[in-house]
């Protein structure tokens, strides 16, 4: 009946008549979840990114991005044209050094800083209070990429950036934890009006779907509930970790439900992917260029619901592999 009565698009921007009460409704929640003033809604997690960072950086503002940030950061920023460095990789002291350079060369320069909390590829989490702190010390805007650690990461699923005021802009994407699709950028203050005014992926789009709209306000309200199964997935991925350490391999970074495992080699990844395909867990191989060559590496990503059995079959056919 709700299909039926607004259809399953939006029809237009959301700034013509694409907006209906079911976007308030999740935006108004999202802002009340988040502790954030103002929430845009977009199609996708990668139109977030490329529209907000086009948005925020000029040809007269230097981007200091994360060396492992995703591609639609990236992309963003080079649209913008503004200069772009990469620093090391969740390395603050590096970025420190990158920031008091900037400012000293040109004190008034616009500085943004992109991360992510929780790494898509990696697994690990940067310091997000450390990132919040340099950046309030040099002036700097700080853009946090929350796709996958919101509803998992942080108190109550709320994300690394929960709280943290020197975290400018949160994007976050409804078709990971949320189950559902589609995302939202969440800023406080006079970048909203800025947003609202200048960034273009938001005013000229065609406004999210209004039943992706309704599946993630439905299941926004269920994750208060969902604290135990949360805890437990988390207990999951820590003791996966362990037992890979335990079957010889490095310790994968990070505590959240991303693990990877470090093949190295291509072809042992792709081949160890058909075995744990074949015992009926599907584990995607990530090989170059999604990676650096050499990285090669088996990217487990643990959710609710999966069989209880599934890690013991994991662990088991890395096993036999060590030993043929």
């Amino acid at each position: 009946p709700g299909v039926v009565a607004v259809g399953a698009g939006a029809g237009a921007s959301p700034l013509i008549t694409g907006l209906r009460p079911v976007h308030q409704q999740l935006r108004k929640a999202l802002c009340g979840w988040l502790g954030r003033e103002r929430v845009f809604l977009f199609p996708s997690g990668f139109q977030a990114n490329v529209s907000v960072m086009a948005a925020l950086a000029d040809r007269r503002c230097l981007v200091l991005a994360d060396r492992l940030c995703h591609h639609s950061l990236l992309l963003g920023a080079r649209a913008s044209g503004a200069v772009m460095q990469r620093f090391a990789h969740n390395d603050l002291g590096d970025l420190e050094r990158r920031l008091e350079k900037a400012r000293r060369r040109r004190p008034e320069q616009r500085l943004l800083v992109v991360s992510e909390s929780l790494f898509s590829m990696e697994g690990a989490s940067p310091d997000v209070a450390g990132l919040g702190r340099l950046c309030g010390r040099f002036g700097a805007l700080l853009v946090l990429d929350e796709a996958h650690a919101l509803g998992v990461l942080g108190p109550m699923g709320r994300g690394l950036a929960w709280g943290r005021s020197h975290v400018h802009v949160v994007v976050g994407t409804f078709g990971k934890a949320l189950g559902s699709g589609g995302a939202m950028v969440a800023v406080d203050g006079v970048l909203g009006d800025y947003l609202l005014q200048f960034c273009g992926g938001y005013r000229y789009s065609t406004a999210l779907a209004p039943p992706l709209a309704a599946a993630t306000l439905a299941n926004l309200q269920r994750l208060p509930h969902l604290e135990p199964e949360r805890q437990a997935l988390l207990d999951r991925a820590r003791q996966l970790r362990q037992r890979l350490v335990d079957l010889g391999y490095p310790r994968p970074p990070g505590h959240g439900p991303v693990v990877p495992i470090l093949v190295g080699d291509e072809e042992v990844a792709m081949a160890l992917q058909q075995r744990l395909e074949e015992a009926g867990i599907l584990v995607a191989a990530i090989r170059p260029p999604t990676v650096p060559r050499g990285a090669a590496r088996l990217r487990v990503a643990l959710r609710r619901g999966q069989p209880p059995q599934a890690v013991d079959t994991l662990v088991q056919t890395l096993l036999i592999e060590q030993n043929r």
